[in-house]
């Protein structure tokens, strides 16, 4: 069904069986999953996931979630009727638990691919971003649902640096003795990651659609995160001796996995290998940063970020050869990472929309 997207890149095989099978994918223990298929004449044409995550249910309604809500994702469909008979399988298998409201599309968390692509067709997706076909906006709409928050991602320039207020900016932070910026302690990952897992779940406790990473996905993303990671680009921000923020940057992967068709054999392995190794690089992606909430709506919070971001750009630049990178997914509303953004000179690339209908 994506054969002629030319700026889809195929997910690998065995990532998304081991994100779809119980056991292997820790969301499973706190969220009930149906997976869909759609058939015409013997051939699949569409697919779709419907879920019920019980940590959501009890988050505040007025961060997005909360009791009654369900979601589905994953879907694909080959047409317009097709889509409409995956989504209201979806919807029946919700509705018959008891779920009053679909907030779609999340594939399958939160935390993983949320959002349907609705802006930013015309160029390929990053590392741990979706990509869907146009033609799906308007199909489901036409189910009933509409638009409740956007997803926006930010390209940013890299070779000439930031604009002179951002590099005076980082420049104080550089000389307060207060501030501390240094690299994830590889030799330490598993008590880094923990670390850090720990304040996104601090810092973003109070965002909209938030839902907390468990123990155990801890672990799962520790492990998922750890072969990708570059310890010079994966930051943690000290204030007065103690942890007070992240950023974490990734190589944007899909550029090795474009043309894998989705499998790392017989040469795949060697080839993501070769790349991670050398560390050259086109992109980059900064997926996630957060700020413990005390440190919040402060000049400083900004001020970290930027010393953050200023960091990441020079190594990258220099060691990496990245010529674009990207931040976000940031919320359409975070007003401070929206500022941010914006002042770094960042401009909206990709929107990712979020849907609402009543069941």
């Amino acid at each position: 069904m994506n054969a002629d997207t030319p700026h889809w890149v195929p997910p690998l095989r065995s990532d998304v069986i081991e994100l779809l099978t119980p056991g292997k994918n820790p969301f499973y223990e706190h969220a009930d999953v149906q997976l869909f298929l759609a058939w015409r004449d013997g051939r699949a044409v569409g697919r779709i996931s419907a879920h019920i995550d019980h940590l959501a249910l009890e988050q505040p309604v007025e961060q997005g979630m909360g009791p009654g809500t369900g979601n589905w994702g994953m879907m694909e469909a080959e047409d317009a009727a097709v889509m409409a008979a995956v989504i209201a399988a979806a919807e029946d298998w919700l509705r018959g638990r008891g779920m009053t409201r679909a907030l779609a599309p999340l594939s399958l968390s939160v935390w993983d691919e949320p959002g349907l692509l609705t802006k930013g067709h015309d160029h390929s997706p990053m590392i741990m971003m979706g990509h869907h076909r146009a033609e799906y906006e308007g199909w489901i709409a036409a189910c009933g649902y509409c638009e409740t928050k956007q997803l926006h991602t930010f390209i940013v320039p890299v070779h000439e640096g930031f604009p002179k207020l951002i590099n005076r900016i980082v420049a104080s932070g550089e000389r307060n003795e207060r501030i501390r910026i240094r690299p994830v302690d590889m030799g330490r990952f598993d008590e880094e990651a923990t670390l850090i897992l720990s304040i996104l779940n601090q810092a973003w406790s109070r965002n909209w659609g938030f839902v907390p990473i468990t123990d155990s996905e801890v672990r799962y993303i520790k492990t998922k995160l750890k072969p990708v990671l570059y310890p010079e680009i994966n930051l943690i921000a000290e204030y007065d001796g103690k942890p007070a923020a992240f950023m974490l940057c990734l190589p944007d992967v899909n550029e090795a996995l474009k043309d894998m068709n989705g499998s790392l054999l017989p040469f795949g392995w060697a080839r993501l290998l070769w790349k991670l190794k050398r560390r050259k690089w086109t992109a980059g992606r900064v997926p996630l940063m957060g700020v413990l909430p005390e440190h919040q709506n402060s000049r400083l919070a900004s001020q970290l970020a930027f010393m953050m971001i200023e960091h990441i750009r020079r190594w990258g630049v220099e060691e990496m050869g990245v010529d674009r990178a990207e931040v976000g997914w940031i919320l359409d509303d975070n007003q401070g990472m929206v500022a941010i953004a914006d002042a770094i000179e960042g401009e909206v690339n990709r929107v990712y929309s979020i849907y609402d209908k009543a069941l």
